[in-house]
């Protein structure tokens, strides 16, 4: 009976108006069309769902809530709406395209009723106090792009579920306290974006790393252990960054590191890799920044490296490096970073004492290299 209410009072509330809602601002605007029947079922199960939600917020200190009364949910504040069009493209009437709750500091659960909305293509509730776990019934959402979960207290194991909304892009849980394995579907998504960063993941990396398309993946800051993936040298072409720092790796570099020439940001500071640092990094010809500090790297750092035309940043600082060439002296007259701190280099300030260079860790690592008739080197041609 409330249902039917509802729907009543909201064909009463369209038809005296004439109107229905468009996306507009912060608010929706109003423009003079009669919504469907199939829009009006969908308005009435946004409110159902958003008043469902706003019952389960416990603190709202900006007082955003206050707007989302009576059924008009397109004029709630962070509620945004669009024109929806059948399979003809008549115009059916408004449906809820996003909500955008970004810093409102509110505290409080998400509830299962959100997969009601159906057209919702982004969630953005970046720095909130939301806690518990995210809904199974997240997998609803079948128009999802953009869903966006950061700076919060969520936690539990990693939301599989929303892995199964079909049309997902970006996909933000960084900063919360998500714990556990990362499941393999992850990178066989075609996801853009991945943010894990700052949450409590541990286990593995997924041995199908190399799957993803994504241009930007950030693992930082959590309890990953094991070797880098050997797919991560064979990952998409839209790679521009990657981050691994802060986390618990061991093992070697991957030689294929090199293959992603579009590679703009590399960071695998505050791990335990081993081994010297592969000779195809000499192909990333777009990077900017490369950090390896914190680590049990050794070797020699070659002029591949330190003569990359668009570093901007070389991080080496706390491994065990013997040595550095000529190239890498002249990064400073490039005005780029080079901090070569804590290593084992002769005759150079800030080193580690003797002692600590008389045995580097790895030494007798033999990391795997790919089969090729002559290394794998980018940075300089060799004439038969």
């Amino acid at each position: 009976m409330e249902n039917n209410y509802i729907l009543f009072f909201l064909i009463l509330q369209i038809v005296a108006t004439g109107a229905y809602f468009s996306l507009s601002g912060g608010d929706g605007g109003i423009n003079p069309q009669n919504p469907s029947l199939s829009s009006i079922s969908q308005l009435n199960n946004a409110y159902l769902a958003l008043q469902k939600w706003k019952s389960s917020i416990t603190e709202d200190p900006s007082g955003i809530l206050n707007t989302w009364v009576g059924s008009n949910v397109c004029s709630y504040k962070g509620v945004f709406c669009t024109d929806s069009q059948d399979e003809l493209g008549d115009p059916t009437g408004p449906v809820i395209a996003g909500i955008d709750l970004n810093h409102a500091n509110l505290k409080g659960i998400l509830v299962k009723e959100l997969s009601l909305l159906t057209d919702m293509s982004l969630l953005h509730l970046n720095s909130n106090r939301f806690t518990g776990t995210i809904p199974y019934s997240f997998k609803d959402l079948s128009s999802l792009t953009e869903l966006d979960l950061s700076n919060n207290q969520f936690s539990g194991p990693f939301p599989t579920q929303v892995l199964f909304a079909p049309n997902l892009l970006y996909l933000d849980l960084r900063f919360n306290n998500f714990s556990g394995p990362v499941p393999q579907q992850l990178f066989n998504k075609q996801l853009d974006a991945i943010f894990l960063n700052n949450n409590q993941f541990d286990g593995k990396i997924p041995s199908n790393l190399g799957n993803s398309p994504a241009s930007v993946i950030n693992l930082a800051n959590n309890k990953f252990s094991g070797e880098i993936p050997f797919s991560f040298g064979y990952m998409g072409p839209r790679l521009k960054e990657i981050l691994f720092l802060n986390n618990q790796l061991t093992g070697c570099v991957p030689e294929g590191v090199g293959l992603w020439q579009d590679l703009q940001v590399l960071d695998l500071s505050f791990n335990s890799l081993f081994g010297h640092l592969p000779d195809s990094i000499s192909c990333l010809t777009e990077v900017e920044v490369l950090n390896f500090g914190h680590n049990k790297l050794s070797g020699f750092l070659p002029d591949l490296v330190c003569s990359l035309k668009n570093l901007m940043n070389l991080t080496v600082s706390y491994n065990f490096f013997s040595g550095f060439s000529q190239e890498c002296s002249k990064l400073y007259f490039r005005n780029a970073g080079f901090d070569f701190a804590l290593n084992c280099i002769p005759g150079r300030d800030m080193q580690r004492p003797e002692p600590e260079c008389s045995a580097v860790p790895g030494g007798g690592l033999n990391c795997l290299r790919i089969p090729a008739p002559q290394p794998l080197v980018c940075g300089v041609i060799d004439n038969p």
